[in-house]
């Protein structure tokens, strides 16, 4: 079975990219900047920042289903990422060198199972694994340290749809 990791669809962000700090405060958004790398993991390019790059961190509802696993945690976007990662059968480098959790879900939003992981090939066989289960619809990817939502695994589907070609 083949599977696609996604990243966040940069358009519920784009109208903070930019914002004062005061007005991304109103807002509990946090401006920072990336002193480090690794340690800044975008989720919209599922890479992390460049040292110098600006981030901004937020609470996210990544799990919006009615159900007692609704979820919302802190998140990193990259002030400005407008290219969503979407790749089948890939593992990004910012999962791969981390301890990730996996967890399953149902179609209504029920978790129905979740295990940890670390490195590519133990991600790629967990994710093959977890959705082998016919009740499982869709996994989420969380950093196993601090628990943050970190990207949405599905079965492989047809490609994503090209975009319009150049008028």
């Amino acid at each position: 079975m083949t599977f696609r990791i996604r990243g966040l669809d940069p358009a519920p962000f784009r109208p903070l990219f930019g914002l004062a700090d005061d007005e991304l405060a109103a807002r509990g958004v946090t401006r920072c900047v990336a002193d480090a790398r690794p340690g800044y993991p975008d989720r919209i390019t599922l890479r992390d920042a460049e040292v110098g790059e600006t981030l901004l961190l937020l609470n996210y509802e990544h799990q919006p289903a009615r159900t007692a696993y609704r979820a919302r945690h802190a998140i990193f976007v990259r002030e400005g990422a407008e290219d969503a990662y979407s790749a089948v059968g890939e593992i990004p480098e910012v999962l791969a060198i981390r301890p990730m959790s996996l967890r399953a879900f149902t179609a209504a939003g029920e978790m129905v199972d979740a295990d940890l992981a670390e490195g590519a090939e133990a991600l790629a066989r967990l994710i093959e694994r977890l959705l082998q289960d016919p009740k499982v619809a869709y996994l989420h990817a969380h950093y196993a340290r601090r628990g943050c939502y970190a990207a949405r695994i599905d079965r492989a589907g047809p490609p994503d749809p090209a975009p319009p070609p150049p008028r």
